[in-house]
């Protein structure tokens, strides 16, 4: 078993980069938050509503199971999931790559300006508040991007670009 885990900010481009990867690869992928959203048959914004406990739990178990099972797979994770319930325990073990993509606070405010009414956490902000809330949230989990494997700066960069670099790292 072989697994490649991409890990990040929101708006890093993980999913994006996931996709490419694995047709580049001839692997599977999956994206961590879809999954969950398909298991809870619930939104990611309804499971925050019922409490951020109760939704990191979802993503721990599922997580897990994920990288536990024994098919070759690339995984999407969602923005925090390395930071909660020891999940970057899971994140450096035999066979598993994880794959840190970098992006300045002005990249990642870029990327997520049009996408604010899709996040939960980030819908009611500002530009200036977004470009905050990002230094902030950034500042608390970089302890936890910190443990993966690789780390790819992702500014200025296509995302093809991003996956031709990841496949130059992994061999």
């Amino acid at each position: 078993m072989r697994k490649i885990i991409l890990i990040g900010y929101m708006g890093s481009g993980k999913t994006t980069i996931a996709h490419l990867l694995a047709s580049k690869m001839n692997l599977n992928c999956v994206d961590l938050d879809n999954l969950i959203e398909k298991e809870a048959q619930e939104s990611i914004a309804a499971l925050f509503a019922k409490g951020e406990i109760y939704f990191r739990k979802l993503e721990h178990q599922l997580f897990k199971q994920l990288v536990e099972n024994e098919d070759d797979l690339i995984i999407s994770t969602g923005g925090g999931t390395p930071c909660y319930a020891n999940n970057h325990t899971y994140m450096n073990g035999t066979n598993v790559t994880s794959i840190y993509l970098k992006g300045s606070i002005e990249t990642l405010a870029n990327h997520l300006q049009n996408e604010k009414t899709h996040r939960p956490l980030l819908a009611n902000l500002s530009d200036a508040e977004l470009q905050e809330y990002i230094a902030k949230s950034l500042f608390e989990r970089s302890f936890y991007y910190n443990k993966a494997t690789h780390k790819i700066i992702i500014d200025d960069k296509s995302p093809e670009a991003i996956a031709e670099e990841i496949l130059q790292r992994l061999h």
